[in-house]
């Protein structure tokens, strides 16, 4: 047996409540390793001595290079458990708890695996609406100035005693404006990127949290985008810079104005005095700033007066806009307690609001319940790059990477995820895909996995770009008609995916996923109904066995028989 694979940790995403009703266990161990694997579960305050255990078989729910993943999931257990493990090779059975393995059980039942409680409070709980809900994500000042149109001007605006910029003409009232367009392809929710005032024309160097940037245009401009998409069924997640401010922002010019004797000299981090803003790029400031970035100065959120600022901030555009939600920005580098904080504030407002952090590595630190709901889920375009664009992974290194991904986190959560491909701080998916036809297959794939889809502004016109002049470059309104078929395809998998409820609440499944081969098939299944899905990332043609194919075919793109020509894909819907 190879015990130094097997992995248990309790209170975690390998035991935690799905519901009141319902609790997921989990334990890994060597792929191939286990032939069987049995959760013995008790009442943790049973009265009774030794306690009474009720045996359960685990499965391997799913499998990478390295590991197998057993789990099962208890249905009405006892609100407090303990647990013990048994494992057998085939060769040799072994207990396992304690993070020991042995071959006896004790009366002491505080030696076992424990579930204290599972408590209402701790339990996981996204909205319910986000696993319904494919993201348009915009970049405001590069999407539109008015009607399929955006002027690609620079702008400068007086703010009070600041100047603020925008580089391409981008509007409020021109994301209202093109409305009807996101409606077409068939999103449901909108992410903007930054949208008050600031210097700059991406917005990140904030002056003011209250106000929208005159650049883009008026608080009731914003509201009136807010309430036409909700009429149209549209939600609004809008991006919360709480890391760090602007240069110009009235806490921070305070502090370089009065030195020590400012109230806000507590709101940032590490102040030399006097606070200097240098102008040389190179020569590093007398405060924490943003990744060295002079022009944005570290907030101190751990304050209480800077963290109750913010909160208000938080509050505010719900109960004045009905927001539906936040981006929050630099979310990995803010202290946990602030984002608690943070989270009661806004939910106290609006409970079914989401919030989403920016976190790029792996984030289940942060996705607890205490913090947020979901988070930019950059892993995923990270296996997705490496085997639809770069193809330097085969389907089984493709398929481990993507397991890791979903094993990591709580079932709720890996549904809650924000999947992008594309965002304002990478270059476009298409640019580096070898073809077009491998990008069609990513986004077959990101329509089809669980969580909210992300579609960054432009992808379904093929917008490309590797520098960031380039990947946040101008919407391509005039010459829309050139990329009819990329917009197609957004449109049909986004169509797909709402009216398909396993697209949106089935579980996943491995159905192919071979050593040096690059067909990779999977199937997303609810109770006896399944969706499965086959892309072909190889050159050639690829055989498809008979009985993958059993059921209804909802779309296939070069499918003849059983053959899967290269860069192909089909997506069958049956039953088991």
């Amino acid at each position: 047996m190879n015990r130094s694979a097997v992995l248990h940790i309790p209170m975690s995403q390998y035991a935690y409540g799905i519901d009141e009703k319902h609790v997921m266990i989990r334990l890994r161990a060597g792929r191939g390793d286990l032939k069987t694997c049995r959760l013995y579960y008790g009442d943790r305050a049973c009265r009774l001595t030794p306690v009474l255990f009720t045996a359960k078989e685990m499965q391997v729910e799913a499998r990478t290079e390295e590991f197998d993943y057993w789990q099962v999931e208890l249905t009405d257990p006892y609100r407090r458990l303990c647990y013990y493990f048994l494992l057998d090779d085939g060769n040799e059975q072994s207990l396992y708890y304690g993070d020991r393995f042995t071959k006896e059980t004790v009366d002491d039942r505080s030696e076992y695996y424990q579930l204290p409680f599972n408590h209402r409070a701790d339990i996981v709980a996204p909205p319910q609406w986000v696993q319904d809900t494919v993201i348009y994500n915009i970049f405001p000042d590069s999407f539109a100035t008015g009607h399929r149109f955006i002027s690609g001007m620079e702008t400068e605006r007086d703010y009070g005693q600041e100047k603020v910029h925008g580089k391409l003409g981008g509007t409020i009232k021109g994301i209202t404006e093109n409305i009807d367009y996101l409606t077409e392809l068939g999103v449901n929710a909108i992410y903007i990127n930054p949208i008050f005032a600031a210097g700059e024309y991406h917005k990140y160097d904030l002056v003011d949290y209250y106000h929208i940037d005159p650049c883009f245009g008026t608080d009731e401009e914003f509201g009136e985008l807010v309430q036409h998409c909700h009429e149209k069924g549209i939600r609004v997640i809008i991006d919360g810079v709480f890391n760090h401010c602007g240069w110009h922002f009235m806490a921070f010019n305070d502090v370089v104005e009065k030195g020590e004797a400012s109230d806000y000299k507590d709101w940032f981090y590490r102040l030399e005095y006097p606070v200097v803003r240098p102008e040389d790029p190179e020569t590093y400031p007398g405060y924490e700033c943003f990744g060295y970035e002079r022009m944005m100065p570290k907030l101190a959120l751990d304050q209480e007066e800077a963290a109750d600022y913010f909160c208000q901030v938080g509050q505010y555009w719900i109960e004045r806009y009905n927001i539906d939600g936040w981006r929050l920005d630099v979310a990995s580098e803010i202290n946990d307690g602030f984002w608690r904080k943070f989270r009661a504030a806004v939910k106290k407002c609006k409970k079914d609001a989401v919030l989403i952090g920016e976190v790029w590595e792996s984030a289940g630190h942060w996705l607890d319940g205490t913090m947020f709901d979901s988070t930019m889920n950059y892993d995923f375009r990270k296996h997705c790059k490496r085997f639809f664009a770069e193809e330097t992974a085969d389907a089984l290194e493709f398929d481990s990477r993507v397991t890791d991904m979903r094993m990591r986190y709580r079932k709720q959560t890996v549904f809650s995820q924000l999947n992008l491909l594309d965002s304002h701080d990478v270059s476009r998916f298409l640019s580096l895909c070898k073809n077009v036809r491998s990008f069609r297959l990513a986004v077959i794939f990101q329509m089809t996995f669980p969580g909210m889809p992300s579609v960054f502004y432009g992808d379904e016109a093929g917008v490309t770009g590797i520098l960031e002049a380039e990947y946040r470059s101008p919407m391509p309104w005039d010459t829309l008609a050139e990329t009819d078929e990329l917009f197609y395809l957004y449109q049909r998998a986004i169509e797909l995916r709402k009216r398909e409820l396993i697209l949106k609440r089935g579980e996943y499944r491995t159905v192919t996923a071979e050593k040096g081969s690059r067909l990779y098939g999977y199937e997303r299944y609810l109770g006896s109904e399944r969706i499965r899905i086959f892309l072909n990332m190889e050159e050639h043609a690829a055989e498809l066995r008979p009985e993958w194919l059993e059921g209804e075919i909802l779309w296939q793109e070069g499918l003849t028989e059983n053959r899967l020509q290269g860069r192909g894909f089909v997506i069958i819907k049956g039953r088991d």
